[in-house]
């Protein structure tokens, strides 16, 4: 599926590398970004000398198709240039050479990042860099390198040297959005270089020498030593009375940005947490109001798919009533960062379910590729029946996200619990999402007992109590932690137990029937 914008056009981003038929649209979109530069920086030959030497430091965001945004690098032995050099002794002179690429290098020099402006807001610079980021840690590089514009500079130019403009930009007292998006993306400055850019007005040829350090960087490295991680984010929600459907977005975005400012890959809300908009309908019968809430689902979904885009993070979006085919369904939705979603039915409905809502189970169960890892849904009950994780996990499940809502802490422990051993038994980590707090004026949702977590399988690689990290029970926080990916490969063929190797198929199976 794909996100809808304002004007009803569709987002559908991905991050790839660049191929030669990119070019006219790099040149468009160069000419929109830096229009007071000097024209075609870049000839169609240059591109290609960069595809032929070093073609996965070429990266670009496409939206269906269309290259969008793109950022070029190439690997330098950096003692060769040391701090006090120019933008064309990188490149191989005006010609851009590229001669001075070494494939032995230590240093991935950026020579240029460029977003259409009809996209800025999106934060694809910042899905550029981390994609530079993750180039330099694979390649075993120590640095990244670039020599970033100033280009406000012009304005402050007779009252401040150019040290005197970087500290104040680095105080928030003056606003540069380049040298304010290398500082937000963990570059740190070295020095100015002079005359770096001559065409550069704005920047009065002035450039900031910025550096990221990887800290994973190793003098040599063990073959085979690469890992996989994915950072998950997990919201222990409380339930507040909310002034309108806005209140609540505000409510939303602001879990959703506190996330991505981690870094996190998956941000995690609970089994309704739109309840508090219930609210409204509290003169209608339970069934009633629950069927009235359902017709703010899609508006919801797609605002959250928005915020996935724009936080660049995958939200797993709790889950929400939908009424369709005059049937209530408990829905979960998967909301991607490059714009496409999925949704999660509750299979299982609880007798409370079922008698006061008159909610219906769905029939699909299925797991879901992401950019960081495979992972299925199970929302509340579902997570209490074996058999739909571990289909699940026979489609290659490695995180399992369980969005609860429980009233008292024997259902709480039901679902704890069950997710625990759904980890063990399924070789996977399960992220569990619940509510907090009390709802007045809300039919069945008045009272919340919850402790969000993140489980592990239970082996020497994971920690001693198979929990890698838990919110405190029954108040508003927020979980984040790392997941290795690559320890559930090694449990599975090395672990001290193989649940999913050592199974009796002579004996048993668990299949879907439809």
């Amino acid at each position: 599926m794909e996100a809808k914008t304002q004007d009803n056009s569709t987002y559908l981003l991905k991050i790839r590398n660049i191929v030669l038929d990119d070019y006219e649209r790099i040149v468009e979109v160069m000419h929109k970004s830096y229009p007071t530069m000097r024209d075609d920086l870049w000839e169609k030959k240059n591109i290609k000398k960069l595809l032929d030497i070093f073609p996965e430091g070429q990266i670009c965001v496409e939206d269906n198709g269309v290259l969008v945004a793109f950022a070029l690098s190439i690997i330098v032995d950096y003692k060769k240039f040391g701090d006090n050099h120019t933008y064309d002794q990188i490149i191989g002179g005006k010609a851009a050479s590229f001669k001075t690429h070494d494939d032995e290098g230590d240093v991935l020099y950026g020579i240029d990042v460029c977003v259409d402006t009809d996209y800025r807001g999106l934060r694809l610079g910042r899905r550029l860099y981390d994609a530079r980021k993750e180039l330099c840690e694979n390649l075993n590089l120590k640095s990244i390198i670039a020599g970033g514009r100033m280009p406000n500079y012009h304005k402050h130019s007779e009252e401040l040297t150019p040290r005197q403009y970087i500290q104040k930009v680095r105080d928030k007292e003056i606003y540069d959005p380049v040298l304010y998006f290398q500082m937000s993306n963990d570059f740190h400055v070295k020095k100015v270089l002079k005359r770096y850019l001559p065409d550069d007005k704005e920047s009065a040829q002035n450039a900031v020498l910025i550096e990221w350090n990887n800290i994973y960087y190793q003098d040599s490295i063990d073959i085979g030593s690469g890992r996989s991680h994915a950072r998950i984010g997990v919201v222990q929600w409380q339930l507040r009375a909310v002034r309108n459907l806005e209140s609540f977005f505000d409510n939303v975005e602001f879990f959703v940005d506190a996330v991505s400012g981690y870094k996190a890959d998956f941000v995690l809300f609970p089994e309704l947490f739109n309840a508090p908009l219930m609210a409204e309908f509290n003169e209608d019968n339970a069934a009633t109001a629950i069927r009235n809430l359902a017709g703010y689902t899609d508006q919801i979904r797609d605002k959250m798919l928005q915020f996935a885009l724009e936080y660049n993070i995958n939200i797993i979006a709790g889950s929400m009533p939908v009424y369709e085919d005059d049937k209530l369904y408990n829905v979960a939705y998967l909301l991607r960062r490059d714009g496409t979603w999925e949704v999660q039915p509750k299979i299982h409905v609880t007798p409370a379910e079922r008698s006061d809502w008159g909610m219906t189970g769905g029939n699909k169960i299925k797991a879901f590729d992401t950019d960081a890892g495979k992972i299925g849904i199970l929302i509340c009950y579902d997570a209490e029946f074996p058999e739909l994780s571990r289909i699940l996990a026979d489609q290659g499940m490695q995180i399992l996200f369980v969005p609860f809502a429980t009233d008292m802490q024997n259902g709480y422990l039901r679902v704890r619990l069950c997710s625990q051993a759904r980890a063990i038994e399924n070789e996977c980590y399960v992220a569990i999402s619940g509510s907090v707090g009390n709802l007045p004026k809300v039919v069945n949702m008045d009272i919340q007992f919850g402790q969000s977590a993140v489980f592990s399988p239970s082996d020497f690689a994971f920690p001693s109590n198979a929990t890698v990290a838990e919110g405190t029970p029954n108040t508003e926080n927020t979980i984040i932690c790392d997941v290795d990916l690559n320890d559930l490969k090694h449990l599975n063929m090395h672990g001290s137990v193989r649940n999913l190797n050592d199974r009796r198929k002579d004996l048993y199976e668990v299949k879907l029937k439809k």
